[in-house]
């Protein structure tokens, strides 16, 4: 899959000067009659491309997300019933099928240009080139927390209310009567005047055949019927019973299974195999060499990976067999000191004079920080489940992005993109992990060497050694203080950037600042890790935030409240995690309150963290999470995704390192690469600002506060700094241990 970021969409056309042409041509419309062979059964109807509706009045919303835990299978409906004023009891949810018209224009609309608002004779038009462009692309992804920010908000509701609208006209046709006496409510459409009352399908039909309206009149909150309530989740039962099907759960006739191991050195070539230890091996039925790892296919999954290991495999050198992890910070702080030497330093943020006011600074500060490499571990490991026939394939995984799957798929095989189908499953974990191909391109290749179904899973082995990481990266920091102890530069240099942009900014009132940064070459892959850039800043800045209120000899709280006068939402969510957190109180022997504040995807948190140090031992007892995310359309939903951020933060930063010996990853499996357990879990209470905003993620924004708030906690206790992540790596007192 393709980088989707503003330059891929620069570069296909959409934002060039002659790309915005006012005309019919490039207009979307309604394209509900290109979908309905293979959407609409029978006695149904496509009102519009994201619903349908059945002859009983149950509406049925199609969701172009992925169900990963996040709940978007139960909000995106929610927010399109809502607006068609439907009744909840009545509607359904089914995922798109990985095909281009279910492409998803209201998430590169939205990525590019948030809630920038059109005129409504433009708005066809806009979308028309945003669903070129992503049928292009292949993109249909679930991640960056855009789901509802966008999916939601520009197609979801736009859909439901302008549903409403061709019903109302639609019955205002059959019963002849105005239209502004007509109301709806719970999937009916009634006539006071008349008496009259009839369900959504009586219309259904006509309704498909009007034109919709581009920019139909949506609700305020105040308005809301569904949205702001938190119904029963569509996933949740057949998860509680074990009727869900994830990808490994797929099961097909005459299915055989395979096991893979690719090149312990990234970039790396296969040279030569030897299968002779294996050609008498019964269940065995081939070994398939692709272009950097061998497969087998067996009867079962555990023979096949038993088969594998016997086999002597050799790749070919790359030049990086000798890279060590140490190696790769050195070069680091070479590049960056380069870059700042030379003027090739990127700028992100520059305002007023970082450099004077350096130089008339009271007091100085400057620290150095330092995070690994990380792994995304997902509980589902890496599988996919192929089947070619011919010049055609079928896929059966589950993935952030099936439209790109279908697409990068047919271009390995040279086969027709309409010939390669996906079948998306439920996704035991994302976190980014699932938006990659890499498996399914595998599958894929492996597949097209037999006749039968093939299923592909990787061992835990493979999973922690074959991923796409979050970088492992260096923020350097000077500010200088005045004598009052305020902040009157701030200058950070750190290497790479990709989002969300806002990922190194500070929200705090400082007149001169200088953020910048550059690149430099490792061999590590790189990957979209769970709030990306992020999960690295906001530890950054926040705990050099905390160095700042030290030396000024001020509360942490109280002095990043004094730096927020022109911030009032960041204001507001920082007061109320502190008033639930109880900051201030006092705290028995050996505890420490840490506190965070950052905002990610359009959302922001502050956290506060509770820990008890007894000798050499580290608990965390409580987390207080503070959160506006404009507006939560599923609080209980929301508050679920706070808690899992947190959790899956709290395990990077207690445990997550992964390191590079001899060019190949070190760690295999959950013992060396470990995990938050529920023992460990501490008490998390979220508390939601619903102030009505454009609304920001859910499954990514708490995941970077809790780093900071931690590593201030610890601080607090002890008075010793944590510069460098993992925190298992620090001597808290004595040899450090995590208390269950």
């Amino acid at each position: 899959m393709g980088k989707w970021t503003r330059r891929a969409f620069i570069t296909t056309g959409v934002l060039t000067g002659g790309a915005v042409v006012i005309g019919v041509a490039i207009r979307p419309g309604n394209r509900a009659n290109k979908v309905k062979g293979m959407m609409a059964g029978a006695g149904e109807t496509m009102v519009n491309i994201w619903l349908k509706i059945a002859a009983d009045n149950t509406v049925t919303v199609v969701v172009p997300h992925a169900e990963m835990g996040q709940g978007v299978h139960t909000t995106l409906p929610m927010m399109l019933a809502d607006e068609m004023d439907a009744d909840w009891t009545k509607v359904r949810m089914m995922e798109a099928p990985g095909t281009t018209e279910y492409a998803n224009y209201a998430l590169g609309k939205g990525f590019i240009l948030g809630e920038k608002d059109f005129p409504a004779f433009l708005i066809d038009t806009v979308d028309g080139l945003f669903l070129t462009v992503t049928k292009n692309m292949g993109l249909q992804i679930t991640g960056g927390s855009a789901s509802v920010r966008f999916t939601g908000m520009l197609a979801m509701r736009v859909a439901g209310a302008a549903a409403k609208a061709v019903l109302l006209q639609a019955a205002a046709d059959e019963w002849k009567v105005p239209l502004e006496e007509l109301v709806t409510k719970d999937s009916y459409i009634s006539h006071k005047a008349s008496n009259r009352s009839e369900p959504f399908a009586t219309f259904a039909a006509k309704a498909a055949e009007l034109s919709q309206p581009a920019k139909p009149q949506l609700k305020t909150s105040k308005e809301f019927t569904i949205m702001g309530t938190s119904p029963a989740r569509f996933d949740i039962p057949e998860k509680v019973d074990g009727t869900a099907i994830f990808g490994i759960d797929v099961a097909l006739p005459g299915m055989k299974y395979a096991a893979i191991k690719a090149a312990p050195v990234f970039g790396a070539k296969l040279k030569s195999v030897d299968a002779s230890m294996i050609k008498d091996m019964p269940g065995v039925q081939k070994v398939v060499q692709l272009e950097n790892a061998v497969a087998v296919i067996a009867d079962g999954y555990w023979l096949a990976k038993t088969a594998l290991d016997k086999l002597t495999i050799e790749f070919e050198k790359t030049g990086n067999e000798t890279v060590q992890q140490a190696d790769i910070y050195a070069k680091y702080l070479v590049d960056l000191k380069a870059a700042e030497t030379n003027g090739k330093e990127k700028k992100d943020v520059k305002q007023g004079n970082v450099e004077n006011a350096l130089e008339e600074a009271a007091q100085l500060v400057e620290a150095d920080y330092k995070v690994p490499y990380l792994a995304h571990a997902t509980m589902e490991p890496m599988n996919c489940t192929a089947h070619v026939v011919g010049e055609k394939c079928e896929l059966w995984v589950g993935s952030q992005n099936p439209l790109g799957f279908a697409k990068s798929v047919a271009k390995a095989l040279d086969f027709d993109a309409e010939n390669v189908m996906v079948h998306n499953q439920y996704l035991g974990g994302g976190f980014g992990r699932r938006s990659f191909d890499d498996v399914a391109l595998q599958a894929a290749r492996i597949a097209k060497e037999v006749d039968y179904p093939v299923k592909l899973i990787w061992s835990r082995e493979e999973d922690t050694r074959q991923d796409f990481y979050r970088e492992a990266n260096i923020s350097r920091f000077k500010a200088a203080l005045d004598g009052n102890g305020q902040i009157t530069a701030w200058k950070n240099q750190f290497l790479f950037k990709h989002d969300p942009v806002e990922a190194p900014h500070i929200p705090y009132d400082v007149v001169n600042q200088l953020i910048q940064y550059s690149e430099s070459e490792t061999h590590v892959p790189w990957g979209y890790w769970r709030s990306v850039d992020s999960s690295m800043h906001a530890f950054f800045t926040e705990s050099f935030m905390d160095e700042l209120a030290h030396t000024a000899k001020k509360d942490p709280y109280e002095y990043r409240r004094e730096q927020l006068s022109k911030a009032p939402r960041f204001l507001k969510v920082l007061d109320l995690a502190v008033e639930k957190a109880n900051w201030g109180t006092t705290l028995p022997p050996n505890w420490g309150r840490g506190i965070s504040l950052h905002q990610s995807f359009g959302t922001i948190v502050a956290q506060v963290v509770e820990i008890e140090i007894i000798d050499d031992a580290l608990k965390v007892h409580r987390v207080v999470c503070a959160a506006d995310p404009g507006f939560a359309f599923h609080p209980d939903g929301f508050e679920a995704q706070m808690e899992s951020g947190i959790v899956y933060g709290l395990t990077a930063a207690l445990y997550g390192e992964i390191t590079i010996e001899n060019g190949a990853v070190v760690q295999s499996n959950f013992h060396d690469y470990q995990m938050v357990r529920m023992n460990e879990s501490p008490k998390i209470e979220t508390y939601i600002i619903q102030s009505d905003n454009w609304p920001g993620g859910g499954g990514e924004p708490s995941t970077p506060g809790i780093a900071p708030a931690l590593s201030n906690a610890i601080f607090d206790a002890t008075g010793q700094r944590i510069r460098e992540l993992p925190i298992k790596n620090h001597k808290l007192q004595a040899n450090q241990k995590i208390l269950g």
